[in-house]
Protein backbone atom coordinates (compact mmCIF):
# COMPACT_ATOMS: atom_id res chain seq x y z
CA UNK A 1 0.00 0.00 0.00
CA UNK A 2 1.06 3.83 -0.81
CA UNK A 3 0.24 6.56 0.86
CA UNK A 4 0.16 10.00 -1.27
CA UNK A 5 0.36 13.80 0.22
CA UNK A 6 -0.47 16.24 -1.99
CA UNK A 7 1.13 19.91 -1.24
CA UNK A 8 1.71 23.52 -3.49
CA UNK A 9 -1.56 24.62 -4.34
CA UNK A 10 -2.56 27.84 -4.13
CA UNK A 11 -3.96 31.34 -5.73
CA UNK A 12 -2.05 32.73 -8.87
CA UNK A 13 -2.66 34.88 -11.35
CA UNK A 14 -3.28 34.26 -14.92
CA UNK A 15 -0.07 33.61 -16.78
CA UNK A 16 1.39 32.21 -13.60
CA UNK A 17 3.10 28.76 -12.78
CA UNK A 18 2.65 26.66 -9.84
CA UNK A 19 4.57 23.60 -8.98
CA UNK A 20 2.71 20.64 -6.79
CA UNK A 21 3.99 17.73 -5.23
CA UNK A 22 3.02 14.11 -3.99
CA UNK A 23 5.11 12.88 -1.13
CA UNK A 24 4.40 9.09 -1.36
CA UNK A 25 5.07 6.86 1.62
CA UNK A 26 4.76 2.76 1.98
CA UNK A 27 5.70 0.82 -0.73
CA UNK A 28 8.72 1.76 -2.80
CA UNK A 29 7.58 4.80 -4.91
CA UNK A 30 9.09 3.57 -8.06
CA UNK A 31 6.86 0.51 -8.08
CA UNK A 32 3.99 2.69 -9.36
CA UNK A 33 2.86 4.58 -12.21
CA UNK A 34 1.70 7.95 -11.34
CA UNK A 35 -0.85 10.48 -12.01
CA UNK A 36 -2.65 14.05 -11.78
CA UNK A 37 -6.17 14.36 -12.23
CA UNK A 38 -8.47 17.40 -11.16
CA UNK A 39 -11.70 18.02 -10.80
CA UNK A 40 -13.26 21.28 -10.69
CA UNK A 41 -17.10 22.70 -8.98
CA UNK A 42 -19.51 20.74 -10.81
CA UNK A 43 -17.68 18.57 -13.07
CA UNK A 44 -16.37 15.14 -13.08
CA UNK A 45 -12.70 14.50 -12.16
CA UNK A 46 -10.61 14.84 -15.19
CA UNK A 47 -7.44 13.38 -15.90
CA UNK A 48 -4.48 16.03 -16.20
CA UNK A 49 -0.99 13.50 -16.71
CA UNK A 50 0.64 10.71 -15.93
CA UNK A 51 4.32 9.57 -15.67
CA UNK A 52 5.29 5.55 -15.77
CA UNK A 53 7.15 3.96 -12.87
CA UNK A 54 10.66 4.29 -14.63
CA UNK A 55 9.96 8.21 -15.35
CA UNK A 56 10.31 7.16 -19.29
CA UNK A 57 6.45 7.33 -20.73
CA UNK A 58 4.59 10.59 -19.76
CA UNK A 59 0.99 11.07 -21.33
CA UNK A 60 -0.90 14.84 -20.73
CA UNK A 61 -4.17 15.56 -21.78
CA UNK A 62 -4.53 18.27 -24.77
CA UNK A 63 -5.46 20.85 -22.25
CA UNK A 64 -2.42 21.03 -20.74
CA UNK A 65 -0.35 19.74 -23.57
CA UNK A 66 3.09 22.62 -23.83
CA UNK A 67 1.55 23.82 -20.40
CA UNK A 68 2.15 20.97 -17.65
CA UNK A 69 5.11 18.63 -17.11
CA UNK A 70 5.27 15.46 -14.97
CA UNK A 71 8.01 14.39 -12.84
CA UNK A 72 9.49 12.41 -10.70
CA UNK A 73 12.13 12.14 -7.61
CA UNK A 74 12.85 7.94 -6.83
CA UNK A 75 15.33 9.48 -4.15
CA UNK A 76 12.51 11.73 -2.52
CA UNK A 77 9.15 9.63 -3.46
CA UNK A 78 7.64 12.32 -4.67
CA UNK A 79 5.99 13.00 -8.31
CA UNK A 80 5.89 16.91 -9.71
CA UNK A 81 3.13 18.64 -11.56
CA UNK A 82 5.09 22.24 -12.90
CA UNK A 83 2.55 23.67 -13.89
CA UNK A 84 2.97 27.24 -16.40
CA UNK A 85 0.75 29.47 -18.53
CA UNK A 86 -2.00 28.73 -16.18
CA UNK A 87 -5.41 29.40 -17.32
CA UNK A 88 -8.72 30.43 -14.94
CA UNK A 89 -10.07 26.58 -16.26
CA UNK A 90 -7.43 25.47 -15.12
CA UNK A 91 -9.14 26.56 -11.30
CA UNK A 92 -9.99 22.51 -9.69
CA UNK A 93 -8.97 20.70 -6.94
CA UNK A 94 -5.87 18.26 -7.59
CA UNK A 95 -5.41 15.07 -6.89
CA UNK A 96 -2.04 12.36 -6.96
CA UNK A 97 -3.18 8.94 -8.04
CA UNK A 98 -0.55 5.97 -8.12
CA UNK A 99 -1.08 2.29 -9.47
CA UNK A 100 1.01 -0.72 -9.90
CA UNK A 101 -0.23 -2.08 -13.03
CA UNK A 102 -0.79 0.37 -16.15
CA UNK A 103 -0.50 4.41 -16.79
CA UNK A 104 -4.27 5.20 -17.31
CA UNK A 105 -5.97 8.01 -17.98
CA UNK A 106 -9.13 7.03 -16.44
CA UNK A 107 -9.78 7.73 -12.39
CA UNK A 108 -11.02 4.40 -11.98
CA UNK A 109 -7.81 2.60 -12.94
CA UNK A 110 -5.90 4.37 -10.03
CA UNK A 111 -6.11 2.11 -6.79
CA UNK A 112 -4.81 4.94 -4.24
CA UNK A 113 -5.46 8.63 -4.07
CA UNK A 114 -4.35 11.82 -2.43
CA UNK A 115 -6.54 14.10 -0.43
CA UNK A 116 -6.24 17.22 -3.12
CA UNK A 117 -4.75 20.43 -3.40
CA UNK A 118 -6.80 23.28 -4.44
CA UNK A 119 -5.34 25.47 -7.30
CA UNK A 120 -7.24 28.47 -7.96
CA UNK A 121 -6.23 30.40 -11.10
CA UNK A 122 -7.51 34.81 -11.59
CA UNK A 123 -8.04 36.57 -14.20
Amino acid sequence: QVQLVESGGGLVQAGGSLRLSCAASGRTFSSYNMGWFRQAPGKEREFVAAISQNGRIAYYADSVKGRFTISGDSAKNTVYLQMNSLKPEDTAVYYCAADRLRIGVLSGEYDYWGQGTQVTVSS
